[in-house]
């Protein structure tokens, strides 16, 4: 077996690595971001790699990736499944892993409070691959943070070319960054990216969508030939600012993300539809009293007039915003979320915890994100 440094230029998806004891830690957010955050939530979620990727060439026809992921559990609940590794060539799904042990981070939902049991290093191990030259791909855990150690094949590796196509830079939710997901590949956002023949960089962040400014400046840097914001649902399950604040935020986060992108596509997205949240303003609180957890809206329908968020005034503000704004920005475009997945899709597939979609809600959501987007005459669509 060959060994091979893993290096930055093996990376797709990340937009800054961190060299920790173990090996190479990507990050979705740059480090001068990291320093500005506020709270665990982000500080954990941008570090887990949602659309985090290697990208390599190869005759190989057995992979080797040594890594040390941080899972993650809830105290009082099943001890989840490991996290998932996609290996992908040329660009098919050809095989999947997982890597026992490693770190957990047990979460208490009843406190807010997270204790950290560091575990040892595992192995994803990819035999019996396709033989020949070929393009690999290994897409991360979209949700355990990865500190990337080693990379064994049996042939030599040389990083992936660039691959001629466009990026979509897109930020969200958790929705976005694959709640629920069953796979890293199966998150809407890299359903959608396949299926539009883009670059993914994923800018999901869950519970963390918030208008940030170091987000809207993330991306501002970032190179992209396509642009999408998802904005609307934590706003509101934090109850995290009201409609007077809400309205200057979106206009300064996308005016910050014009200041790098003046004339690229540029996609505002709504929420998806979400029963609990619609008419009901946040906090969200967390629900055992079924015995798996799920979502409840703890707000005052009434306090609307006084300010307070809800998914339909957010959906109605963007549109606005959005309106207005287009009348001097021709690239810029909104799509009402609930066109990714509203009524009929509740009816037929229901969101299990009132808030997160399942793996078949998130291709429902990347095939409608699809049709919407990058169809022909869409705000992604090919030239």
């Amino acid at each position: 077996m060959i060994s091979t440094p893993i290096t930055a230029d093996l990376l797709r998806g990340a937009i800054d690595v961190e060299r920790t004891a173990h090996g190479l830690l990507p990050h979705r957010l740059p480090a001068w971001a990291r320093r500005q955050i506020p709270d665990d939530q982000l500080a954990v979620a941008e570090a887990q790699p949602s659309g985090v990727r290697l990208a390599f060439r190869t005759r190989a026809t057995t992979v080797e990736l040594d890594t040390l992921p941080t899972k993650r559990a809830y105290r009082g609940l099943p001890a989840p499944a490991d996290g998932v590794y996609d290996l992908l060539v040329d660009g098919h799904l050809t095989a999947q892993a997982t890597v026992t042990g490693g770190n957990v981070r047990m979460i208490d939902m009843a406190t807010g409070t997270a204790e950290l049991h560091q575990g040892p290093p595992g192995t994803a191990r990819f035999p019996e691959l396709p033989a020949g030259d070929k393009s690999v791909e290994i897409w991360l855990p979209h949700t355990e943070p990865t500190e990337l150690i080693a990379l064994r094949t049996d042939a030599p590796v040389e990083p992936a070319p660039a691959s001629g196509r466009r990026v979509w830079l897109h930020h969200g939710s958790s929705i976005s960054h694959g709640s629920n997901a069953a796979h890293p590949t199966g998150i809407w956002p890299a359903l959608a990216a396949a299926q539009g023949g883009v670059d993914l960089v994923n800018l999901g962040f869950g519970g963390s969508a918030l208008l940030d400014p170091f987000t809207a400046r993330t991306m501002r840097d970032t190179p992209a030939d396509l642009v999408s914001v998802k904005i609307g649902i934590n706003l509101v399950n934090t109850d995290a600012m009201r409609l007077r604040a809400f309205i200057p935020a979106v206009h300064g986060f996308l005016d910050t993300i014009r200041e790098g992108h003046p004339a690229t596509p540029l996609l505002v997205v709504s929420a998806i539809l979400c029963p609990v949240q619609e008419d009901t303003p946040g906090p969200l609180a967390p629900d055992f009293s079924t015995g798996t957890l799920r979502f409840r809206a703890t707000g005052d329908p009434a306090d609307r007039a006084a300010g307070r968020l809800t998914l339909n005034v957010i959906r109605d503000v963007l549109a606005q915003i959005i309106e207005r704004r287009a009348a001097d920005d021709p690239n810029l475009h909104y799509l009402d979320g609930r066109d990714l997945y509203g009524e009929k899709d509740y009816a037929e597939l229901p969101l299990p915890d009132e808030v997160h979609p399942d793996p078949a809600g998130h291709r429902r959501i990347g095939e409608n994100f699809t049709r919407a987007a990058f169809a022909p005459g869409a705000p992604f669509g090919s030239a």
